[in-house]
């Protein structure tokens, strides 16, 4: 395949850096929200940009795009670190329900995400990310699904408008049940995690509706890689930026750091981790755009995220030296964001035996 993007995602990728490079300057000046990313001027500026609304269908003033947009998105939002809610909201959230969802559910829950409202899934289960089978269970009352469980490492759970949750149904089959977080029934916990705050939720008898049929959650829990895998080959190759402008323009015994070999073999192992991943993020989301199968594509790239990037971020860090760990200094950021995606994966097992129970059904 051709890796250069067409003359609609380079456009929208240009898009994107220059709303978050114009939202970072102003940050520096200024208070970026409370701190949930809902309320901040980044998240404002990119809905106001048209951006959050890629996927929507163009019937609700969106773009209907698919999941190519949405990961060129989240590369741009990554690089950046920007901590806003559009993991949760465009590839766990609006892309399966345009998807999947019927034209009543699509006003329902697409209509506002061009204007900044949220939405998210809880695909997690305690030892069990990213599950294809759920033990949260769901009993069909007529056209509804009466839900018990629980749910882990949830993002943007309590701004959420809906959360779209996975269940297994009794008598057989699996759907994805759409949940107001506010509904009966319906606890939410906040747990710490590297960059911010992620939820626990708890389901106890929780009446929501059925999204989409028996495709919805593999379609789900392919769109949320995809998701996953774009953030985080956006947060290294930003992180790769920071440090290569380091090394670059910091001088020892008068010489700057990129000067000496140590260090250029170093970076170039950075470099050469971020490129590939690139590569097979941009593979795994063409795939799944054009509707072919992308599972051993989303498993290789979920494999050098989860293996390669954390050990890349730890040569970034050291070569930074003291000012890497600074708070001050956006480089901790990225790591953290990395650290988090890597966790919502399984980690680096998980990946693995998701690529080798891939290959073992050829």
């Amino acid at each position: 395949m051709d890796f250069a993007l067409d003359d609609t995602h380079q456009p929208l990728r240009e898009l994107a850096n220059d709303v978050l490079v114009r939202e970072r300057d102003r940050s520096r000046n200024a208070p970026d929200g409370d701190g949930s990313g809902t309320g901040s001027h980044t998240w404002k500026a990119l809905a106001a940009a048209g951006l959050l609304s890629l996927a929507v269908p163009e019937r609700l003033g969106g773009a209907g795009l698919g999941p190519l947009a949405t990961a060129v998105l989240l590369t741009e939002i990554g690089r950046h670190a920007a901590p806003v809610p559009a993991l949760a909201t465009t590839a766990f959230g609006a892309l399966p329900v345009a998807r999947h969802g019927t034209p009543a559910q699509q006003d329902r829950l697409l209509g506002e995400v061009g204007s900044g409202q949220v939405l998210t899934a809880a695909l997690g289960e305690p030892s069990a990310p990213l599950t294809p089978a759920p033990r949260t269970s769901a009993r069909p009352d007529g056209a509804e699904l009466v839900v018990t469980g629980t749910k882990t490492d949830v993002p943007a759970a309590a701004a959420a408008r809906e959360i779209l949750v996975p269940v297994t149904v009794e008598g057989g089959g699996i759907a994805v049940a759409l949940l107001r977080p506010d509904a009966p029934g319906v606890e939410l916990e906040p747990t710490s995690t590297s960059g911010g705050t992620a939820w626990t939720a708890r389901f106890a008898q929780a009446r929501g509706e059925r999204l989409g049929g028996a495709d919805a959650l593999p379609d789900l829990l392919r769109c949320a890689r995809a998701g996953i895998c774009a953030l985080g080959d956006g947060a290294l190759a930003g992180a790769l930026a920071l440090t290569t402008e380091h090394v670059r323009t910091r001088t020892q015994f008068g010489r700057p750091l990129a000067a000496f070999q140590a260090v250029a073999g170093q970076i170039a192992d950075v470099h050469i981790a971020a490129r590939t991943l690139h590569l097979a993020v941009l593979a795994a989301c063409w795939r799944l755009d054009e509707r072919r199968p992308a599972d051993e594509d989303l498993a290789v790239a979920a494999l050098w995220l989860t293996e390669q990037a954390p050990a890349a971020l730890h040569t970034c860090h050291h070569l930074h030296g003291g000012i890497g760990l600074d708070v001050t200094y956006p480089l901790h950021r990225h790591h953290s964001l990395v650290k988090d995606l890597t966790r919502l994966l399984g980690g680096s097992g998980s990946a693995v035996d998701a690529l080798a129970d891939r290959l073992a059904r050829r």
